[in-house]
């Protein structure tokens, strides 16, 4: 039986690397570690990118992927999943046959599809299969406005609510769409459950471009759900972390800006 005798609940990453330390398991990892959570990883796929673009995916074997959750899984007491890039077809399979394996565990899901300069890393066949497979077995689905219209097969003329609505009659439980690439002085969260609108947030804009930013919003929703917070309450205070983030942020590299996830305030 899965083992864990502790109060620190243990959380697992299934996304991609970025070697920067920008995005995907090594930002999920800085997030679950604030939030006094154990990270636990499983890499999708390998990227070669920088702090501007990503260059290529290397995605991994997914027989591999299923060995190593399984082994993980027998374990460890995973308290929550957080779901980055996915890779591939055979990666999104592997993920879902785990997801099916253990289906109380809560999942949230950041949707990647491109990067942040717009480089796409999602082709109509891996939609497709995020669609069919493996949205019904998410929890908490976080798309920004992008990824909604896409994700949703509707058009850029349809309302974030028509996105927001679509993407729950596809399984998601939750679908926060988070509007960073909508334009105005404030940038608008709006949170969809039960075939409606049910909370909206807004946020000062902060100037510049900023790299893991979803990675980071998906990553405090799953830590602060595994600390036992209601999903709402999770994603408001999530939110709120992530905001602060961003207020911290570092000019590492010569593109994209890099919050600071591990924050000397308590969230």
């Amino acid at each position: 039986m899965p083992h864990n005798d502790n109060k620190t609940p243990a959380i697992l990453s299934i996304a991609g690397h970025d070697p920067t330390g920008g995005a995907g398991i090594i930002a999920d990892t800085e997030v679950f570690i604030h939030h006094q959570c154990q990270p636990c990883t499983i890499i999708t796929c390998l990227t070669v990118q920088d702090s501007s673009t990503v260059h290529r995916l290397v995605p991994m074997n997914a027989d591999d992927i299923l060995e190593q959750a399984g082994v993980l899984f027998d374990d460890i007491a995973i308290t929550a999943i957080k779901i980055g890039l996915t890779g591939s077809v055979g990666c999104i399979d592997a993920i879902v046959k785990t997801l099916q394996n253990n289906p109380t565990i809560p999942v949230v899901f950041d949707p990647v599809l491109a990067s942040g300069d717009g480089t796409t890393l999602a082709n109509d066949e891996l939609v497709d299969s995020i669609l069919n497979k493996l949205l019904p077995l998410v929890t908490v689905l976080t798309p920004n406005t992008l990824e909604a219209e896409k994700l949703s097969g509707l058009t850029a003329s349809h309302s974030i609510e028509d996105y927001g609505l679509s993407l729950l009659k596809k399984g998601a439980q939750y679908v926060l769409i988070t509007g960073g690439h909508e334009q105005g002085e404030k940038i608008t969260n709006q949170l969809f459950h039960n075939n409606k609108l049910i909370q909206q947030n807004q946020w000062p804009r902060l100037q510049g471009d900023f790299h893991g930013t979803g990675c980071t919003l998906a990553a405090a929703i799953a830590a602060l759900i595994a600390q036992g917070l209601p999903i709402q309450e999770a994603v408001t205070k999530a939110q709120t972390y992530t905001d602060q983030t961003i207020q911290q942020v570092r000019q590492i590299g010569k593109g994209q800006a890099f919050p600071k996830r591990i924050l000397d305030i308590e969230t």
